[in-house]
């Protein structure tokens, strides 16, 4: 169950293949229902990274928070993060 009290994370690099038209529903339906969402991606603590990739451009517009996750530092960014939302 996902509610208003709910901080939603997701680990994926987006790199989703195909038609993201029902991703980018079930986004918009879950970033309505929860208190946040958060989006780890182990490609974004890369120097250049872009999220151009189709799935990545379809779950931006719903994602509270979009942060790396390849590096103890950015773990300790998400606990950061998490702190205050509490």
């Amino acid at each position: 169950m996902v509610g208003p009290k709910t901080v939603v994370i997701i680990v994926s690099d987006g790199w989703e293949r195909g038609d993201t038209t029902r991703l980018a529903h079930e986004m918009s339906v879950l970033h309505r229902r929860a208190y946040r969402v958060i989006w780890l991606n182990p490609l974004k603590g890369h120097q250049g990274y872009e999220p151009l990739a189709a799935g990545m451009a379809a779950a931006l517009p719903y994602v509270d928070h979009f942060l790396p996750a390849n590096t103890i530092e950015s773990l300790e960014r998400l606990k950061r993060t998490l702190a205050k939302l509490g």
